[in-house]
């Protein structure tokens, strides 16, 4: 499915230099690229395949920051930063979800991590595996995210998160996980809703926190554009125009993780994030996490992209906690 994209431009020489004569710069990006960019004011609008539109973006922003600082910008630098971007981005192809794409290409695990920039401050890949997370991101619909702990599934869906609504690819973001410790029975803990459910998205909005200044995380909660609310809360809604964000999904029944995967409405795409040697759920319980991976395994337009102990970024034991817990199979990681 195409994507559009808006990037907002601030600088109105910069914009001048960065379209070139004519437009011509412009017009060798979309031909280069393969995609449709049309300019509106202070906007550029891309419109094409997600992949090369967000390379697209790169691109743009790229150029546009030489353009400000006073550098002539031609058709041979726009073809220039073409290759670079793509050439870091070539470096981890992804398949598409779909027979024989089962294991997502570990082949870049040589290769240097790429740069992704997204929200406001820069964001980037530190570890070949999160290069591929921020490529399915980029490319499907809905991306699970499969881990141990440190490995950055949730810091990272919030940076692509912020940089969809940054680029008005979505009106708001949602941000959700199962409040499995108070068995969802949220209205007999203490204080209104946000005091309620706040423990339990705190690490949602940490990530947020460090990547955009606090008071205007508040601001886009009180415009409506970011949404915090426990799984329950999601039931019976159809969710248009979002970037949602289901952290924690191990702890999910089977319920309710057709619950959440089937809130998707038009133009939304959902990251979720899990770590199934940390369920909380007892065992008797069925496990949602694990049944989805089963049952949509290679169904086209979903990601499933698989961390492991070389993905930590947390401290160096976390690395080593994670192998030797996993080499074990006995309880799971608090």
């Amino acid at each position: 499915m195409d994507r559009r994209v808006t990037v907002e431009l601030d600088d109105d020489e910069g914009l001048r230099t960065l379209c070139g004569e004519a437009d011509g710069n412009l017009r060798a990006l979309a031909s280069r690229l393969g995609i449709q960019v049309l300019a509106r004011g202070r906007q550029l609008h891309l419109h094409g395949k997600p992949g090369q539109v967000h390379m697209a973006a790169d691109v743009v922003s790229a150029l546009f920051a030489r353009a400000k600082t006073g550098q002539d910008v031609d058709i041979d630098m726009v073809h220039r930063e073409v290759s670079a971007v793509v050439g870091v981005r070539g470096r981890a192809p992804l398949a598409a979800s779909g027979p024989g794409a089962r294991a997502l290409p570990r082949a870049v695990a040589a290769a240097e991590p790429a740069p992704w920039i997204d929200g406001v401050r820069q964001v980037s890949a530190r570890t070949p595996g999160q290069h591929v997370y921020l490529q399915a991101i980029a490319d499907h619909d809905l991306t699970f995210g499969i881990g141990p702990a440190g490995t950055g599934k949730t810091h990272l869906a919030v940076a692509c998160a912020l940089g969809a609504l940054q680029r008005r690819e979505v009106k708001r973001i949602i941000l959700t996980r199962p409040a499995v410790e108070a068995g969802e029975q949220l209205g007999f803990l203490p204080g209104d809703l946000r005091e309620k459910v706040s423990p339990y998205l705190r690490p949602l909005h940490d990530a947020m926190d460090q990547m955009i200044d606090a008071d205007k995380v508040e601001r886009l909660i009180e415009r409506g554009q970011v949404e915090a609310a426990p799984l329950a809360f999601m039931r019976g809604r159809t969710l248009d125009n979002a970037f949602v964000i289901l952290d924690e999904a191990q702890n999910c029944t089977t319920e309710q993780m057709l619950m959440v995967l089937t809130r998707l409405g038009e133009h939304t795409r959902m990251v979720v994030t899990g770590d199934p040697d940390q369920s909380d759920l007892k065992r008797s319980q069925p496990h949602g996490l694990d049944h989805a991976l089963r049952v949509l395994d290679g169904i086209e337009g979903i990601a499933v992209v698989r961390f492991g102990p070389q993905d930590v970024v947390r401290h160096p034991l976390v690395s080593r906690i994670a192998q030797a817990w996993r080499a074990s199979s006995q309880g799971t990681v608090c």
